[in-house]
């Protein structure tokens, strides 16, 4: 990654010793730069609790863009606040098909479970 800069610097320095020094520093003040916005992307990235508000967010956004009458919950009546959550569960159910499998399987299989454990205590 870095092999090659060093080779061209050092062809670029010139005799001068004065203008090589403040072409040395004026190239590590560049390197200076590009690692600070290095460490803030890093940061940014490794900032678990930011991303998950900013997908939340998201989400927040896409189920509201999604409701017929532009992200107005219609809270006069209960109903409606039934249809919106309805709305809004159907939208992260597809956004997310495996978790909602994995739920789906579970509910079914303890269901299943509790059937055929009453059905031989008879």
């Amino acid at each position: 990654m870095g092999e090659g800069q060093g080779q061209e610097r050092t062809q670029q320095v010139t005799e001068d010793p004065d203008q090589a020094a403040a072409q040395l520093r004026a190239e590590i003040e560049e390197v200076r730069e590009d690692l600070g916005e290095t460490v803030e992307a890093l940061a940014a990235k490794t900032d678990v609790k930011a991303r998950a508000r900013e997908k939340a967010d998201e989400l927040k956004r896409t189920a509201a863009d999604k409701l017929p009458n532009g992200g107005s919950s219609g809270a006069g009546s209960p109903a409606a606040g039934a249809t919106s959550a309805v709305q809004q569960l159907r939208v992260k159910a597809r956004q997310n098909p495996v978790p909602t499998a994995a739920l789906g399987a579970l509910l079914g299989g303890f269901v299943i479970g509790r059937l055929t454990s009453r059905g031989g205590a008879r």
